[in-house]
């Protein structure tokens, strides 16, 4: 005879156990994910045809902070290919470009260096003093360049964009209103303009180099802010950059098998808008540029410069030679390039 207790337990012992499992399956559901960074928007687009791969608040009006670097190489490019100035024009520097805050090469009123010589600092150390340095070159004074800036602004149809420094930072102010404004849409266009009509990764794409080698005392070592530049399977520019009103901010490109891409994060931050020394921005930028390549038709052309694609013509910008240091580089690079596969979002 089988008694009602034996039959009682194994129900009595479900009984327990079930009510265990559902107490652990809603402790696991509801530990939160890995804390993320936030962006205020961003945008890819093929070079080539200006098309969207991705985008997010691309329309957003943000402080670019030292992207704007980018406009003013713009402007001083169209000088060059004008002949108004020249790779090797000394520059005089001034008590005022000397008085620049921020990033800088600390250039002094007793030295000169070439055009070239300050782009490269521009570019890699992101110096603001560099920048100051140029625009009152090439436009005779820092406001007439700013009105150079936009005037390209206006011509290239940047409809959100207004530039009030060649180098990004804040205004004395600090209101943003002020200061140099864009968007992510914007700021694209304004990339796929620099990489089709200048030599503008001849800078972007160098990792190190040494400024003022006949310094009193001696070069200073810059390396660049754009961390992907090596760590990412075709990354080759373009600028970073950052303030405590702009956020982390960088505008990339890669390219592969031909193609290329162009990725602009504006406003980003760490987990609790966490200054994060650009890492969320980095990995989120990283995210974009494997979307974008994973977007483009397979039937998308190579991507080719305008110069090299009318009359084979040569920008200026690239008919400067490679100093000793830089070809000593060059046939010492070739290490491994580490590709990141992120995967989709589920």
């Amino acid at each position: 005879m089988i008694f009602p207790s034996v039959l009682r337990r194994p129900f009595l012992f479900l009984c327990f156990l079930l009510p265990a499992v559902g107490l652990a399956a809603k402790t696991r559901a509801s530990r939160p994910a890995a804390e993320e960074g936030s962006f205020k928007g961003a945008i890819a687009i093929d070079a080539a045809s200006g098309n969207v791969l991705y985008e997010s608040n691309a329309d957003i009006v943000s402080p670019p902070a030292s992207m704007t670097k980018l406009m003013t190489f713009l402007i001083v490019s169209d000088k060059l290919q004008s002949g108004a100035i020249t790779l090797q024009t000394q520059v005089q520097i001034t008590a005022e470009d000397s008085r620049i805050g921020g990033t800088q090469v600390y250039l002094d009123p007793k030295e000169s260096f070439t055009v070239e010589e300050l782009i490269y600092a521009m570019m890699i150390q992101s110096a603001n003093d560099a920048a100051h340095a140029l625009a009152r070159t090439a436009g005779g004074s820092i406001p007439a360049f700013v009105e150079l800036m936009n005037a390209k602004a206006r011509a290239l149809g940047l409809t959100h964009t207004t530039f009030r420094s060649p180098h990004g930072l804040p205004p004395s102010n600090r209101r943003i209103e002020d200061g140099d404004l864009t968007s992510p849409r914007d700021f694209a266009k304004l990339c796929r303009e620099a990489l089709l009509k200048t030599d503008v990764l001849k800078y972007t794409s160098v990792k190190e180099r040494d400024f003022g080698p006949n310094r009193p005392k001696g070069p200073q070592h810059m390396i660049n802010h754009n961390k992907l530049l090596g760590k990412v399977a075709g990354v080759d520019g373009l600028k970073t950059g950052f303030t405590n009103g702009a956020g982390y901010c960088l505008s990339a490109t890669a390219q592969r098998n031909g193609r290329r891409i162009i990725v602009v994060i504006m406003g980003a931050f760490g987990p609790g808008g966490a200054i994060d020394k650009g890492r969320s921005r980095d990995l989120k930028t990283i995210e974009i540029i494997e979307r974008a390549f994973a977007a483009l038709p397979p039937s998308t052309p190579e991507f080719k410069p305008l110069a090299t694609a009318a009359s084979g013509a040569v920008s200026p910008l690239s008919a400067a030679p490679l100093s000793a240091e830089e070809k000593a580089a060059a046939s010492a690079e070739g290490g491994p390039v580490i590709k990141f596969n992120v995967p989709a979002r589920k």
